[in-house]
């Protein structure tokens, strides 16, 4: 994983040039806008178990089968690892948001999840499904713009959107 910084002195150093106006203009923009990624990813942090457990109740409610005998949540092992997965992904968003990258959820989390849930035969859509929930939750809280660093956050807040757009896709 690298970061803004890394990535950009990489790829210049890879073609042997300076850094242009526009790189640095971008990695300006980074700077200035770091303390509206610390704040969002410090929200999603502190608030993340209130995050996973109200996404996987919303989901459960929406599709009880889940949770009834024979479900892929039922029994309080099978519920543990779905609470588990949902906050390893929260985790990783939270990781790519301070990145401003998705190379660490896409390399860390996301390759070789779908097999994976499809060889243990756990329901794409159902985990999709509760990623969105997560979504919903983190955005709330990343556009909530009281106690944080003034200034537009709806860049960022795409931003975030699709780092867990890309989570629900490749489970899907």
């Amino acid at each position: 994983m690298l970061d803004a910084f890394a990535k950009v002195v990489s790829q210049a150093d890879a073609k042997g040039e300076f850094l242009s106006t526009g790189q640095l203009d971008a990695l300006t923009s980074v700077v200035r806008d770091g303390s509206k990624r610390l704040d969002t990813v410090n929200r999603i942090t502190s608030n993340a178990s209130t995050i996973v457990s109200n996404a996987a109740r919303a989901l459960f409610a929406e599709q009880p089968q889940l949770i009834s005998p024979g479900g892929n949540a039922y029994t309080n092992r099978r519920m543990a690892a779905c609470l588990r997965d949902m906050e390893i992904i929260l985790r990783y968003v939270t990781y790519a948001t301070l990145a401003g990258d998705a190379s660490v959820l896409d390399d860390r989390c996301l390759n070789g999840l779908r097999e994976t849930y499809q060889a243990l035969g756990v329901p794409g859509g159902s985990t999709a499904a509760g990623v969105q929930k997560m979504k919903e939750a983190a955005l709330a809280l990343v556009n909530d713009p009281s106690g944080i660093t003034k200034g537009d956050c709806s860049q960022l807040a795409s931003e975030v959107a699709s780092y867990f757009d890309r989570a629900a896709a490749a489970v899907a």
